[in-house]
């Protein structure tokens, strides 16, 4: 055989060795993406009502800063727990324990009434889902997808945070008006409850024929069995954590305030009498609703370039160049901005996620990597919001 048959002979091998995706991992995928969108839709529910619970409850900014806030405090407190949860109840019971906890939450909040202690202590149950829902998804994915085609999944589930700032923003604020806030609370747990039936009749661990086989570890890995210490030593992961919380700690203060910023000093209003492009919250969910599109995108691009890294650096470089004009733009300028902003942050959140096996010394090591990065998005997404608001307080804005 000549060295050029061969050579085509190798390659063909080595396309036919590559591991196909199991068509279940699809139905998992919505599975996943059900339970983690109602953890969303739990989260982004207070901004596009801010308004209504700062004059309910005579909250200040920073306090409702806080109530965005306090439902990341168990997600940086059950990262790292959260690799251990999965390794003593398995994907499924975990999944489980979260979107149940958003339901409980939820429904808490909804009883609240005039109590502002239990409203914060439901969103604080709620946190519990949404901390164990992001590790638990990702390393689910991790699972079920072969490592060459991980991205494009890992970006469709990471649409969900996109279409549950949407879903609120255009919806919550008709219906705190026309069925009081509380409506709201109820209609996420409603969604949630819906999502745990739809994870415990879809969700399944693959058979053995549906699993990909991932890269063997290196000699040295294999030779030292798996622990904390050695997921947490990995330095790549601290900076995809650092890198998430970056993104975070910007995108929720946005998410957070804009809405209220638009209309105490853009003339924007909360309904659609004006048009939609003069609706406080169809505008601020430009910035998600770009993302829904830019995510994946970012993500299929970054399987096909096989270099994450550089779908990291780009949108963060576009990105920082956007802030120049969140709070100076006027006119059609501000829902041009939030499009443009929402298209070049779309991409990090999916890619970093997805990054985080390829950093891992072992497959075994994925959960905690998943963990690791969980950290930093929840300490983002906690600092982000009540740091704000707390600003706005000492501004006297």
């Amino acid at each position: 055989m000549s060295p050029l048959a061969a050579t085509a002979a190798a390659s063909s091998s080595v396309q036919k060795a590559e591991p196909k995706t199991s068509a279940y991992a699809w139905v998992v995928l919505f599975a996943l993406y059900m339970a983690t969108l109602s953890a969303t839709l739990n989260l982004f529910k207070v901004p596009p009502i801010m308004g209504i619970l700062i004059e309910k409850f005579h909250l200040t900014d920073g306090q409702a800063g806080f109530l965005m806030s306090v439902f990341s405090v168990m997600g940086f407190v059950l990262a790292i727990p959260a690799g251990y949860i999965l390794k003593r109840f398995g994907i499924k019971m975990t999944g489980l324990i979260a979107v149940g906890s958003l339901v409980i939450g939820s429904s808490l909040g909804a009883l609240a009434a005039t109590s502002l202690s239990q409203l914060f202590f439901g969103r604080f149950i709620e946190g519990i889902g949404m901390g164990l829902i992001m590790v638990t998804s990702p390393f689910a994915i991790s699972v079920w997808f072969p490592f060459h085609n991980r991205a494009l999944p890992m970006g469709l589930w990471a649409s969900s945070v996109g279409i549950g700032n949407v879903v609120t923003l255009l919806v919550a604020p008709s219906m705190a008006v026309s069925h009081e806030w509380q409506s709201v609370w109820w209609a996420t747990a409603g969604f949630s409850a819906l999502a745990f039936v739809l994870f415990a009749a879809m969700f399944r661990m693959p058979k053995q024929v549906e699993m990909s086989a991932e890269p063997a570890p290196a000699p040295a890995t294999q030779e030292k069995p798996p622990s904390l210490l050695m997921g947490m030593a990995n330095r790549s992961l601290w900076m995809i954590a650092i890198s998430f919380g970056c993104y975070n700690l910007v995108v929720m203060a946005m998410c957070s305030w804009l809405p209220r910023f638009l209309l105490k000093f853009s003339g924007y209003v909360s309904y659609f009498d004006k048009g939609v492009l003069l609706h406080a919250g169809f505008v601020t969910a430009l910035i998600m609703a770009a993302s829904i599109f830019s995510g994946p995108g970012g993500g299929r691009l970054a399987d096909w370039l096989g270099r994450k890294k550089i779908m990291i650096l780009i949108p963060y470089i576009l990105m920082t160049l956007t802030f120049f004009f969140p709070f100076t733009a006027t006119g059609m300028m501000i829902p041009i901005w939030m499009l443009v902003f929402g298209i070049v942050g779309g991409p990090l959140a999916p890619v970093l996620l997805a990054a985080v096996p390829e950093v891992s010394e072992s497959p075994s090591l994925i959960g905690i990597g998943m963990s690791v990065a969980a950290v930093g998005q929840n300490i983002g997404m906690f600092i982000g919001p009540a740091l704000f608001g707390s600003i706005l307080d000492k501004l006297g804005n």
